[in-house]
């Protein structure tokens, strides 16, 4: 192998490790928040956020996450043929969120699989 070969391929290590030490001491400072101050922008940013992670539009509460910081989300009840709900019970489990504090970004975490999710234009504080 070349020289710049190697050298190009120890950056790249490089990056890996540091992304990989940055996700291991991002979870060790978070905190249980609240979205505070909440404005368009902010609830722009958790909407898009939201639907990103769920691959669908959701239509949330312009209070979500600021008496909480967990949000959860339902299924849409299937409806009959005639429109009305469906009988019967969903038995899914909602969607489950999480917001943490880590420094000074607002951190949405999709409980499914862990992912984190930086809120954008969002200030949030530290639950009690």
């Amino acid at each position: 192998m070349s020289a710049s070969t190697m050298k190009s391929l120890s950056g790249l290590l490089a990056v890996f490790i540091g992304l990989a030490a940055c996700q291991t001491v991002a979870t060790e400072y978070d905190k249980p928040a609240r979205i505070s101050n909440p404005d368009e922008s902010s609830r722009a940013a958790l909407q898009k956020t939201v639907n990103a992670a769920l691959n669908t539009e959701v239509v949330l509460a312009s209070d979500a996450l600021t008496n909480s910081s967990q949000l959860f989300i339902e299924r849409v009840m299937p409806k009959s043929m005639e429109g009305s709900l469906a009988g019967g019970r969903t038995m899914e489990m909602p969607f489950e969120f999480r917001l943490v504090i880590n420094g000074d970004d607002c951190v949405l975490i999709d409980k499914r699989d862990d992912s984190r999710h930086v809120l954008q234009d969002t200030s949030c504080n530290a639950e009690d």
